[in-house]
């Protein structure tokens, strides 16, 4: 991570951490989102179910996402968990690592092309940043959507012209992926066409947000895609609604329930 938090981690929080060394019945990691910050994570908080050799499981060297457990600041202790993470909170932090690994990446490219020293450039990002922003690539999102101004940064005109420029080729403008199942039964003769004609009106609330894919037993699977939580959340209700008012007066049973938790 670009960004390095001081301190101690909260209960619950979600973290990187590196295999450090595997004992008998523990894992030692160091964490990568705090400074000089270890943790230990027991081999009944390594998975479900009897444990035979940890090995099996993980490796020295190897990244894994853990969940905090407790901490004893008194002790320096911060004890873990990763068989308390679920698939979606794992596969969102990697994420989350990937995107700042692209964005030292991409300030290394803009040091060595105006000819910086790579240390120093990324050093003023951090230090202008670092206090509004979690990420580096969070900001750099922000560029390219038109939130906030490079100028932010504090650069000469020259490097801040090619990081922007450099930003805006490189980095996709952010967005998020909500998903659920709709199950609609009808009771008519013509139980197809009414239930054909229902999607017809959903897909053209949603437009080039929204896909719908076909499950079987009347189930259908939807995607909405968008550029924030909010506007994906409102769309997905007036889709609902949509749905089940169409059901209701044709006869037919509505029901839905998110895939995407």
């Amino acid at each position: 991570m670009l960004i390095l938090k001081e301190g101690y981690p909260e209960k619950s929080e979600l973290l990187v951490c590196t295999v450090t060394k595997i004992q008998f019945n523990s894992i030692f990691v160091s964490i990568n989102d705090y400074v000089g910050k270890s943790g230990i994570i027991h081999i009944s908080e390594i998975s479900p179910g009897r444990i035979r050799n940890i090995r099996d499981y993980v490796k020295e060297g190897k990244v894994i996402v853990c969940v905090v457990l407790r901490v004893n600041r008194d002790r320096d202790l911060i004890e873990l968990s990763l068989r308390r993470v679920q698939e979606g909170q794992r596969r969102n932090k990697i994420n989350e690592m990937k995107q700042e690994q692209k964005a030292a990446k991409l300030i290394e490219f803009v040091a060595k092309k105006e000819k910086e020293d790579a240390k120093k450039l990324t050093d003023q990002v951090l230090d202008a940043i670092i206090e509004d922003y979690d990420t580096v690539h969070s900001f750099f999102e922000e560029i390219v959507v038109n939130t906030v101004k490079i100028d932010k940064l504090g650069l000469s005109q020259k490097i801040s012209k090619t990081l922007e420029e450099t930003i805006r080729q490189r980095i996709k403008p952010p967005e998020v992926i909500i998903k659920g199942e709709f199950k609609i039964l009808s009771y008519e003769q013509n139980g197809i066409e009414i239930i054909k004609k229902t999607l017809k009106q959903v897909k053209e609330i949603g437009k080039d947000q929204l896909t719908i894919i076909y499950k079987g037993a009347g189930k259908y699977g939807i995607s909405i895609i968008s550029e924030d939580y909010k506007t994906a959340e409102k769309l997905l209700n007036q889709i609902k609604e949509l749905a089940e008012k169409d059901s209701k007066k044709n006869n037919s049973e509505c029901t839905f329930k998110r895939t995407d938790k």
